[in-house]
């Protein structure tokens, strides 16, 4: 597997939006800051470890849709956030063992737990960028090892948009990656919305002011502004379940206070 640069600049004294996500999950690769912010949020959004298993559930859905009938067999996981149950790559290595993935992410801590785990992979990479900076990522040369963009390819940003700034010009990021991809490359992506609970967004988005990534919740036309020109396969941008209907066990409330969706590049 390909290195990129060195893993520095760890900070354990700020809260860290991967690593909040991670305490949802019930996970343990967190510190005490973000342990403490995570408990802010869930006291005003008590349902954030339902929303991040079926986050994660959704994702799951997503990959095996791309891979199993769309026949993608290369996936730029943007933002990918710290190893879990059920990772992209092995979701996608159940159906074809030869699909290639990249996992990008600029936190420190994902990308050694996540090199440590695929130590051995000759199809899957780690790779430390920014994916707020598109050249930089494309360019780099750990990505062009494993993914040839001139063919198709799946570019996932699940989760993570919603972390992106107004000022860093998320529109312009997104439309430099998808003038990058081949015809018949998809786009699947899923944000946090403002449409259904503004005031508890609100409220969720002044707690993550203190960490490392704003929480920036957008409205349905602003998500859908992401895709561009590529063609929203059905049903469309729709509340957080695109391919299935949601389990008799989601939380109404859950399933509202994000919008997913998948595209293809004509």
């Amino acid at each position: 597997m390909t290195q990129s640069q060195p893993e520095t600049g760890l900070q354990t004294d700020r809260p860290n939006a991967a690593r909040m996500f991670d305490y949802y999950l019930g996970g343990k690769d967190n510190f005490a800051a973000d342990r403490a912010a995570a408990e802010m949020v869930l006291q005003v959004a008590p349902w954030m470890p339902e929303a991040a298993r079926q986050g994660r559930e959704l994702i799951s859905r997503t990959v095996r849709h791309l891979v199993e009938e769309k026949g993608i067999r290369q996936i730029l996981d943007l933002g990918s956030g710290l190893p879990t149950q059920d990772n992209v790559h092995e979701i996608a290595h159940r159906i074809d063992p030869d699909v290639r993935v990249v996992y990008v992410d600029n936190d420190p801590v994902v990308c050694t737990h996540g090199r440590a785990l695929l130590a051995d992979s000759k199809t899957v990479s780690v790779v430390r960028a920014d994916l707020t900076d598109p050249q930089q990522v494309l360019g780099h040369p750990a990505i062009g090892d494993v993914i040839d963009l001139d063919s198709p390819v799946a570019v996932l940003m699940m989760f993570v948009l919603h972390l992106v700034p107004d000022e860093r010009d998320p529109q312009r990021i997104m439309a430099t990656y998808r003038d990058a991809l081949a015809p018949g490359s998809y786009l699947a992506l899923s944000h946090a919305a403002t449409d259904v609970h503004p005031d508890l967004m609100a409220r969720i988005s002044a707690i993550y002011a203190r960490a490392n990534s704003p929480f920036v919740p957008r409205s349905h036309a602003d998500i859908s502004r992401f895709f561009g020109d590529f063609v929203l396969e059905a049903p469309g941008l729709v509340n957080m379940w695109p391919h299935a209907e949601p389990p008799a066990t989601a939380d109404p409330q859950v399933a509202r206070t994000g919008y997913s969706g998948v595209a293809r590049k004509p």
